[in-house]
């Protein structure tokens, strides 16, 4: 299982909505275009798949951020939120 941050800018509201859908079922919003994800490499394959058919690369802006267990413990967060994603004993770093 690896963490994953993803981050979109995607200026077509319906696109932007069926993006903002598909990754609320594999990871937590944490800000309104920012989602963390915990995926195994099946997973995130699927989910990239998924993704790619709903893109306009031309238009639309998708990053995916992974993280290791040394960079998360570098995570900060300020003011109000959910905190960040504990990763799994399994995680890969």
């Amino acid at each position: 299982m690896f963490l994953y941050v993803i981050s979109y800018d995607i200026p077509c509201d319906k696109r932007r909505k069926k993006v903002a859908d598909l990754l609320e079922g594999y990871g937590q919003r944490v800000q309104y275009s920012v989602f963390e994800c915990q995926l195994s490499t099946e997973k995130y394959q699927n989910l990239r798949r998924q993704l790619r058919k709903k893109l306009k690369l031309e238009e639309d802006n998708v990053r995916f951020y992974p993280l290791s267990r040394h960079t998360l413990s570098q995570v900060e967060t300020w003011g109000v939120g959910i905190p960040v994603i504990e990763p799994p004993s399994s995680i890969i770093i």
